[in-house]
């Protein structure tokens, strides 16, 4: 049972919460990696250092949404 819930990949939903009109062009980038393409648009992804990186560039256009 230990082995199935290691296995388990934890995942991130992130929100993109601003828009990145008026933005530098790699802040428009990180978004588009992120697979997020409007405001309010959530997706899911592995959490990865690789993602968690790129949230980090641009926390003041995501937020990280808590299941509800």
């Amino acid at each position: 049972m230990a082995k199935a819930k290691a296995k388990a990949k934890k995942m991130l939903r992130i929100k993109q919460v601003r828009s990145p009109i008026g933005r530098p062009p790699n802040q428009h980038e990180v978004l588009r990696g992120l697979g997020l393409r409007r405001i309010h648009h959530v997706v899911e992804r592995q959490d990865t250092p690789a993602v968690r990186g790129m949230v980090a560039k641009v926390p003041h256009l995501v937020q990280l949404v808590e299941d509800e």
